[in-house]
C-alpha cells in the first residue's frame, strides 16, 4: 500500500481510497452522533446548503460550525458531549464544518471515501486492510500556517502504523493533539465554543467499532457507520 498525505489544498487531486481526518472535532462529534442512534449524515460546504437540505429531509437535524462557532439557526454546534444521553435513533444528521466537511466535499475524485478521527481510528484501519487498496490518501483538513492542523497528522499517523503492522505509541500521539494550536483552545477559558470535555471525547481513542464510509446519493456526500 502506497501511503500519501494531502491538504484543502491539494485534496481535489486525491483518487483511489481517501481519509478525511479532522480531529477536533467534525469526525469525532459524528462518530458520537452515530453512537447516539443517528442514521446518516449528509456532509455538505455551506451553511446555506445546510440549512436548505433540512427543509427538504424529513426528520433531519443539522450540526456544524464557522470558525468553529455556533451557526445560528443550527440544531447543534460541533461539539460532540452535545450528544450524550440523547436518543436519535433513526433521525438524520447534515453536517458542515470549515475543515472536515469541505475536505469530503474536494475529495471528489476518490474512489473511496471514508471520515476519522481516533475515536474510530482502529476501526478505520480494519476497513482499509479488509479493501486492500493499492493507495491511500490521508486529508490533513486542519493545515493552516502556523503548525496548525498537527491534531488531524497525529491521528493519520497512528492509522498508519496500524495499517504497516506496527503498535505506536499512543500517549506522544494525544499529546500532539492537545499541544496543537487548535487543541489549546480548550484549555482556554475564553473560549466558551471550545468546552474543555470535547477534547476529552476527541481523544477517546478506538472508543467506537465502526468505520465511517462516505457514499454519494443523489448527488449528496452521505456517511454511514459501518462494522467490519
Amino acid at each position: 500500500m502506497i501511503f500519501s498525505r494531502a491538504s484543502l489544498d491539494t485534496c481535489q487531486a486525491a483518487t483511489g481510497t481517501v481519509v478525511v481526518i479532522d480531529v477536533l472535532r467534525a469526525f469525532s462529534t459524528a462518530a458520537y452522533a452515530f453512537a447516539a442512534g443517528v442514521q446518516d449524515i449528509t456532509v455538505v460546504s455551506t451553511v446555506a446548503e445546510a440549512l436548505s437540505l433540512r427543509e427538504r429531509l424529513s426528520d433531519s437535524l443539522v450540526m456544524g460550525e464557522v470558525d468553529g462557532l455556533l451557526v445560528p439557526g443550527f440544531d447543534f454546534s460541533n461539539s460532540p458531549i452535545q450528544f450524550d444521553g440523547l436518543d436519535l435513533a433513526g433521525r438524520h444528521l447534515i453536517q458542515r464544518t470549515s475543515a472536515g466537511t469541505q475536505g469530503v466535499i474536494r475529495s471528489w475524485k476518490a474512489d473511496r471515501l471514508l471520515a476519522a478521527s481516533f475515536c474510530n481510528a482502529q476501526a478505520t484501519a480494519q476497513d482499509i486492510l479488509h479493501s486492500t487498496p493499492p493507495t491511500l490518501t490521508f486529508v490533513i483538513t486542519g493545515v493552516r500556517p502556523g503548525g496548525w492542523g498537527d491534531e488531524d497528522a497525529a491521528c493519520a499517523d497512528y492509522i498508519e502504523a496500524i495499517l504497516r503492522g506496527d503498535t505506536p505509541a499512543i500517549a506522544p500521539l494525544l499529546d500532539r493533539v492537545r499541544q496543537s494550536p487548535t487543541g489549546r483552545l480548550f484549555a482556554d477559558p475564553s473560549q466558551p465554543d471550545f468546552h474543555p470535555l470535547d477534547l476529552e471525547y476527541c481523544l477517546a481513542v478506538d472508543r467506537f467499532d465502526f468505520a465511517m464510509p462516505i457514499r454519494r446519493e443523489d448527488g449528496l456526500f452521505v456517511m454511514k457507520p459501518c462494522r467490519k
